[in-house]
């Protein structure tokens, strides 16, 4: 495209389609539109043969036809070569060389070509400011060169173009809607820029505008992100109420959710509920979830064999060694003893010295005041269960030796005595 002056542009002259030229470009569109492309082509090879007797438009004209029949048939690289040819011949009119360039560079822009989607759109707007200096820039530009800028990952001037789009739209005195994906790509681009605040903000207008499932656990997800736990939990539970939580993972994450917020019954349920429903697997993971907020919601009958299951699954002693707490208790101090002992043997344990104090706790309970000792001897050499293992171990030495007395009290003094009425 040559470089012309505003007052060569205004004045110049765009030469007329003539007749006998319209039509047979209109053949060429009638085999086109019948899905004859090879005879269409055909047409157009023989009016490009005549080239050299046609005027600007008409050359523009008939490559014109070539793109769109290109375009039509996928070959957008043909495409592209014969929109480019059309631009390249002037004068024509100015609507139509705008309209070409607006095609080439949404066509380098699905091509990837993204420094040529900027060039295109840019020479778009250099004839825009020539016939009607002042103008605003179309928001279709802005967001198509926001695209480009995002994909060449240069987020600074992708938010600035995507801004003006979306801020030019909000403020149209059409009252106009912002086309979803704008926001997208706002999301998006604010996401890139570590933005969070702004991420948050975008969303909330495409819960308001598009109400997607998808929008209301991204905008919890942003809260949760932006420390404010209790707008997280709200925007998750009015999703849940309006069956937007269908996944597994949003439902364990909802779960989490609850379960911090000192709901843990609400988490055992819904929990339960997806395991029975099969959104969620049988798992170790769930499982030891589930067994954990039953355990904190004091429904213990409820956590015991969700809790055996899931240490069934696991290769290490960890979950053995809660079921020996949970055991503990509910005073049931052999169970408490077994699990203890599993969890050691398995191994693998993040502070072995508690499970020693659970069975200390444990074997003192059934009056075994020597495996008692032993156990909380070895639990105070553990810097995590120390101190209760000290305390423990002074309790248990005293009642050892109150127990020892009693007994020598209550004992026969001889053989004697012990056949005395």
């Amino acid at each position: 495209m040559a470089e012309e002056t505003v007052s060569e542009r205004k004045t110049q002259r765009v030469p007329t389609l003539r007749a006998k030229v319209y039509d047979q470009l209109s053949r060429a569109q009638t085999f086109a539109d019948a899905g004859d492309s090879k005879q269409a082509f055909a047409v157009l090879d023989e009016v490009k043969g005549k080239a050299s007797s046609m005027n600007s438009y008409e050359l523009a004209m008939m490559y014109n036809f070539y793109g769109f029949i290109n375009y039509n048939l996928e070959q957008f690289d043909q495409a592209i070569a014969a929109f480019e040819q059309v631009v390249q011949q002037q004068p024509i009119p100015t609507s139509f060389e705008q309209a070409t360039l607006f095609s080439l560079a949404q066509l380098h822009m699905m091509r990837g070509n993204y420094d040529k989607t900027i060039v295109f759109i840019e020479k778009w707007e250099t004839i825009q400011k020539e016939v009607t200096p002042g103008a605003e820039i179309p928001a279709k530009n802005l967001v198509l060169k926001a695209q480009a800028m995002y994909q060449k990952q240069d987020y600074a001037k992708a938010s600035t173009y995507i801004n003006q789009a979306v801020e030019q739209q909000e403020n149209s005195k059409e009252g106009y809607q912002v086309d979803e994906n704008w926001y997208v790509l706002q999301r998006a681009v604010y996401y890139e820029l570590k933005q969070p605040e702004q991420v948050k903000n975008v969303l909330l207008k495409l819960v308001k505008q598009y109400e997607k499932p998808s929008y209301w656990i991204q905008l919890a997800g942003m809260y949760g992100e932006l420390g404010d736990e209790k707008q997280q939990l709200a925007y998750m539970e009015i999703a849940y109420q309006l069956d937007y939580i269908a996944t597994g993972s949003d439902i364990f994450n909802l779960s989490q959710l609850y379960y911090y917020h000192q709901m843990p019954f609400k988490a055992a349920m819904l929990m339960e509920s997806a395991i029975k429903q099969g959104k969620l697997p049988e798992d170790q993971r769930n499982l030891t979830f589930l067994a954990q907020a039953w355990s904190f919601a004091k429904e213990n009958d409820k956590a015991v064999p969700v809790m055996l299951a899931a240490a069934k699954l696991s290769k290490d002693g960890e979950l053995d060694a809660q079921l020996a707490q949970i055991y503990l208790n509910l005073e049931l101090w052999e169970k408490a003893i077994t699990a203890s002992e599993t969890a050691l043997q398995k191994g693998g344990l993040r502070n072995e010295g508690t499970v020693h104090l659970v069975l200390g706790m444990a074997h003192f309970n059934v009056g075994d005041y020597n495996l008692a000792l032993n156990e909380l001897a070895l639990a105070e050499k553990d810097k995590g269960s120390q101190g209760m293992a000290k305390q423990w171990l002074k309790f248990v030495q005293a009642e050892k030796l109150s127990n020892e007395r009693l007994q020598a009290q209550v004992a026969p003094s001889s053989a004697h005595d012990r056949y005395l009425p």
